[in-house]
């Protein structure tokens, strides 16, 4: 009977170590790379609701694809725009991935999932006023302000390590 009971304490413990390791198991090592759309329609499209990319934002989307594509993102989030979905598109293509739709308004539910992940590399496109609060968000500190208007160069690579962030860094393109 001691030795059935033992047994049963050391499954109570090791269940209950395995519970409290289970998340930063799910961390582990991330590298989520976060940008603004490329540049949108400017005349008469600019005024609509949901503007698409100009000539030189769809080259720039190009160049997010060779750019950031070294890092192998295994989930790409976009938010419901024609000028963020389409600024991400070739890079969702090059490597084969759909581009998940996130809510702006709802950062912390993205970064949630983000930790939560096992996917271990992220890309995340959004605009100039929701890109740096999100930085700030997954780093915890008020590092980054809004972009200017005419701001689109930027690429935040933060990488962390069981939900710590190690290293931030801004990238040009």
């Amino acid at each position: 009977m001691s030795m059935k009971r033992n047994y049963l304490k050391f499954l109570f413990v090791f269940a209950v170590l395995a519970m409290f390791s289970l998340p930063t198991l799910a961390q582990g090592t991330k590298t989520i790379i976060l940008i603004r759309h490329a540049e949108k329609e400017a005349g008469d499209m600019a005024s609509a609701a949901d503007p698409p990319l100009s000539v030189e934002g769809r080259l720039r989307a190009d160049r997010v694809a060779k750019r950031i594509g070294k890092f192998h993102p295994g989930a790409i989030y976009s938010t419901n725009f024609k000028r963020t979905r389409d600024t991400v598109e070739p890079l969702a293509t090059k490597r084969g991935k759909t581009v998940e739709i996130y809510d702006p308004a709802n950062a912390k539910d993205l970064a949630a999932k983000i930790l939560a992940s096992k996917t271990k590399r992220f890309v995340v496109v959004g605009h100039s006023n929701t890109i740096p609060p999100l930085a700030n968000l997954l780093t915890g500190k008020d590092l980054f302000k809004n972009l200017q208007e005419t701001e689109y160069s930027v690429i935040y690579v933060i990488r962390m390590r069981n939900g710590k962030v190690t290293k931030v860094e801004l990238l040009d393109y």
